[in-house]
């Protein structure tokens, strides 16, 4: 029945205005508003729902996963662009955040709302 539908994730924020911001000009990826919601478009033809939500709470789980053929290039532009990286107990991570344990090299940051985001190694 629903393997026709065009599927689309969504979480929430507590400011859409900050949301656009970040995920358009810090991160560089196409936003559009629509009925007060946040609309990104991801690679692929992705489509993710950013809505407003009065008691946001962040979650507590890598909301997105951005794969990037160069991963200490990715953080030094995000660095750059003001971006801090988060750091985990029981996750060995470098001077730049970077785990490179087991699996893809990846690095977490929280957009503006609190919500986790990360880059990893691989496309």
């Amino acid at each position: 029945m629903l393997n026709a539908s065009k599927a689309f994730s969504g979480f929430s924020v507590d400011d859409i205005a900050a949301a656009q911001r970040f995920y358009g000009d810090t991160l560089g990826v196409e936003t559009y508003e629509e009925n007060g919601m946040l609309g990104l478009k991801l690679g692929g033809g992705q489509d993710v729902l950013v809505y407003p939500k009065e008691d946001h709470q962040p979650a507590s789980f890598t909301i997105l996963n951005f794969p990037v053929d160069d991963i200490d290039s990715a953080v030094d532009e995000l660095t750059g662009k003001g971006v801090e990286f988060l750091r985990y107990e029981g996750f060995e991570q470098d001077d730049k955040g970077i785990s490179r344990e087991d699996g893809p090299s990846i690095a977490w940051f929280a957009d503006p709302a609190g919500n986790i985001i990360s880059v990893l190694s691989g496309s």
